[in-house]
């Protein structure tokens, strides 16, 4: 997301509760796999993903660190990427300062090249000088954090191979020539498409935890209340944050106090069985869920 440009609040939009709480729960959650978001246009899918970052919890990341590697468990992969990508040799972390930030969303553009999603490595360098180089990719940003792909439906084929690879591996992989390096990429894929424009590949599919269908408010009072909030945002796009600041951070608070109390969540035994049998009703293939 673009740093100091100011987005809808995600507080702000008017009902489309499940696409919210499907959202939400993978920020709590990003085990989850992610979610699709399949609707019309002009259902506010885009504005959605986009308005999550307002509420994001934060992270430790390394100051300047382009592959937001975790201080507390990556710290050797920080001195690998930092060597491989600027020729920075890191003999101590504690002279390299860790700041806090949001969890942030980066967007995946429809078009992007294969070289701009994975990263590129340059061969040359390698070649004369024995050393690795490369320039982090889309993939390199979004780990630890969410990677959104508007009309997912519509990306080039070698993008999707490549994000099937990296959501199954947790890794990112740059190759060229025999030279080759890796380093993570974790992140929770949130797609979203307009099914009218097409369909998506069943492999790409599958990778989505959750799969949420939209549609247009068909209240007259829910319209009316888009309307009013969306001219008042395009108007004075600071003075409606600013009304709306006060909600994004009680729901921010919410967000951090779950992502708290998750990992002591138990499941009854009984509760497997009604989920088993739900899925067996509905006939949901392999058991990835």
């Amino acid at each position: 997301m673009e740093k100091n440009k100011l987005v809808y609040p995600f507080a702000a939009i008017v009902g489309q509760e499940n696409m919210k709480l499907a959202l939400i729960l993978n920020v709590i959650n990003p085990t989850l796999s992610g979610v699709l978001i399949r609707g019309e246009k002009g259902t506010a899918k885009s504005t959605a993903v986009r308005a999550l970052a307002d509420v994001l919890p934060e992270i430790e990341v390394f100051e300047n660190d382009p592959f937001q590697l975790a201080p507390e468990d990556e710290s050797d992969l920080y001195r690998e990427c930092m060597l491989t990508a600027y020729g920075t040799k890191i003999s101590s972390l504690e002279s390299i300062k860790k700041v806090k930030r949001k969890v942030r969303v980066v967007e995946l553009p429809v078009g992007a090249t294969e070289d701009r999603v994975v990263g590129t490595l340059d061969l040359e360098h390698a070649l004369k000088k024995g050393e690795k180089q490369i320039e982090p990719g889309i993939l390199a940003a979004a780990h630890r954090g969410i990677l959104y792909v508007d009309e997912v439906n519509l990306l080039d084929d070698h993008v999707v191979d490549v994000l099937l690879d990296s959501a199954a591996m947790g890794v990112n992989t740059i190759e060229r020539e025999g030279v080759s390096f890796s380093h993570p990429a974790r992140f929770t894929l949130v797609g979203t498409m307009n099914p009218e424009e097409g369909e998506l590949r069943p492999q790409l599919l599958d990778r989505f935890g959750l799969c949420v269908l939209i549609e247009g408010a068909r209240e007259p009072e829910d319209r009316v209340a888009i309307m009013e909030r969306r001219a008042a945002f395009d108007e004075e796009p600071a003075a409606f944050c600013k009304e709306w600041e006060t909600a994004s951070k009680e729901l921010a608070k919410k967000i951090e106090q779950a992502i708290t109390l998750y990992p002591k969540v138990t499941i009854e035994r009984r509760l497997l069985f009604e989920i088993t049998s739900f899925c067996l009703d509905v006939g949901v293939d392999g058991h990835r869920g």
